[in-house]
């Protein structure tokens, strides 16, 4: 018996789910630390591990960024919502973001580029590339090294706990943000019911 759905078109849009709320970070032209909230961004290629994140040309972060060809990438906690949200609708030409929003501002230590010492997670990159996409311009980034804070990690002790860490996830219809939700089972694992002999 064959399943309907029935859908509706919704017309193009930025309506991919989960969207993470990421916090950006360059030294600007005056020296002094910004940061700002991107949704749009992801891990776009494993070697070199890389990111992407799309910057709209008129954000203060946008000329600093290719300037120092450095930034890192933040991953805030539940608990940083309301700077992360400050971060995203103020501006660095007029105020210090990182003292508004209670973060504190560390030097990153593989690129020119400072970080959110209160987030969980960083990720250190340079920019490796750019592509004007249209209303954003598209940084890719090389991942230097990610740094994370011991009581986020795993059992192992090699990677970073989403329980622990508790990012932030941005719903983009909505314009909401929400947390993380329950484990539902294991990568590359809970597929294999699905594999015929010969593909495994």
């Amino acid at each position: 018996m064959t399943v309907q759905h029935s859908k509706r078109s919704l017309g193009p849009g930025t309506l991919l789910y989960p969207e993470p709320a990421l916090l950006v970070c360059v030294w600007d032209a005056d020296g002094k630390a910004n940061t700002m909230t991107a949704a749009w961004g992801g891990i776009c290629c494993s070697e070199p591990p890389s990111l992407a994140v799309s910057i709209r040309p008129e954000r203060w972060t946008y000329a600093a960024l290719l300037s120092r060809k450095a930034f890192t990438v933040c991953i805030p906690s539940e608990a940083m919502l309301a700077g992360a949200d400050f971060v995203g609708m103020a501006s660095g030409r007029r105020v210090d973001k990182f003292a508004r929003a209670g973060f504190s501002a560390e030097k990153a230590e593989f690129v020119d580029a400072p970080y959110v010492a209160e987030c969980p997670v960083v990720l250190e990159c340079s920019l490796s590339d750019s592509l004007e996409l249209g209303s954003h311009t598209l940084m890719i980034g090389v991942i230097h090294d990610v740094k994370a804070d011991a009581d986020c990690l795993d059992a192992s002790g090699e990677f970073p706990d989403i329980a622990k860490v508790a990012p932030l996830i941005y719903d983009a219809g909505s314009r909401a943000y929400y947390g993380v939700g329950r484990k539902l089972g294991e990568a590359f694992s809970i597929g294999k019911k699905l594999l015929r002999p010969e593909q495994d």
